[in-house]
């Protein structure tokens, strides 16, 4: 297939632009130090109820029409009307943060070996999408960087896992390329590492926090004080054993997201649970479903 020019351009080609398109922001921001997180938290202020769904994410992009965490699973999702793109951050032995969810390139691309031992320059010659189909040879693995430039005009959000543990500094990475692109206002950074998202507070206090957890024991009011979260995202699976676990997370004051639902069953109990956020395989799909069901309900 012909590489598009996004795949291929340099890392920070656009930067200048992106920080002229920004600058803007940077004025408000010495202003109020908290206007960076309006947008993105503001999707956590009014809480759902029973019948309402907030936001769609594309799961690693929209994996129903490209492979995973690849630019044109994202650009599936900025040409649809999803809310927002999701994606795993991780680092390479030379600092550049990509986005990739395993541990090892073996899965997604024809390379092997982990990614924190790779540098950008050996994983940017690996392919990452003839496994999903020959069409998308020769696709690459992408930056965040590559990402945000892509979201900055679109108007899109982004939901931003870090995966593993990160420290001030390398967290500060992340924040900093958010800051460059105008995004910090347009992504959640979320992790399953509580001392990543204490990192991540130190680093940048304005940009909005979500603990990732399979299940939430005890009082949630804590769990999130524990990094300053926004939200807690967790497992369908949790909340069916736990009827009231939406609830108690809502009465700490804190959204609720729910990963990964993928058919119209688990869409329906979202639905019926009214939480913040679905992130799901097949966001396009599930936007065109609850919008159908929202006309049925008259929401």
């Amino acid at each position: 297939m012909t590489i598009a020019w996004w795949q291929s351009r340099p890392n920070r080609a656009h930067a200048l632009i992106a920080g002229v398109i920004s600058a803007g922001l940077v004025v408000v921001m010495a202003l109020s130090p908290d206007v960076a997180s309006v947008h993105a938290a503001s999707e956590f202020d009014a809480l759902r109820a029973p019948g309402q769904v907030g936001f769609v994410a594309g799961h690693r992009g929209d994996q129903a029409g490209a492979p995973e965490n690849t630019l044109p699973a994202f650009q599936l999702v900025i040409d649809s009307d999803v809310a927002f793109v999701e994606t795993d951050v991780q680092l390479t032995s030379d600092g550049v943060p990509v986005l990739m969810h395993d541990w090892v390139v073996d899965r997604t691309t024809n390379g092997t070996g982990p990614v924190w031992s790779m540098t950008y320059q050996q994983i940017s010659q690996l392919d990452a999408g003839s496994w999903y189909a020959p069409a998308f040879t020769g696709t690459i693995v992408p930056t965040l960087e590559q990402l945000l430039y892509l979201l900055q005009p679109s108007g899109k959000s982004a939901i931003l896992e870090l995966k593993g543990s990160w420290n001030a500094t390398q967290t500060r990475i992340v924040t900093d390329l958010l800051w460059d692109y105008g995004m910090r206002d347009r992504a959640l950074v979320a992790s399953f590492d509580l001392m990543t998202l204490r990192a991540l507070r130190d680093a940048a206090p304005g940009v909005p926090r979500v603990i990732i957890s399979r299940v939430v024991v005890g009082d949630p009011a804590i769990l999130a004080a524990e990094c300053g979260a926004v939200a807690i995202a967790t497992s369908l699976k949790f909340v069916r054993q736990d009827p009231r676990a939406v609830d108690r997370i809502r009465e700490a004051g804190l959204g609720v997201l729910l990963y990964t639902l993928n058919d119209s069953t688990t869409w329906a109990e979202a639905l019926a649970l009214g939480v913040d956020g679905v992130i799901t395989d097949r966001p396009d799909e599930l936007d065109t479903w609850l919008a159908s069901n929202r006309r049925k309900l008259g929401t």
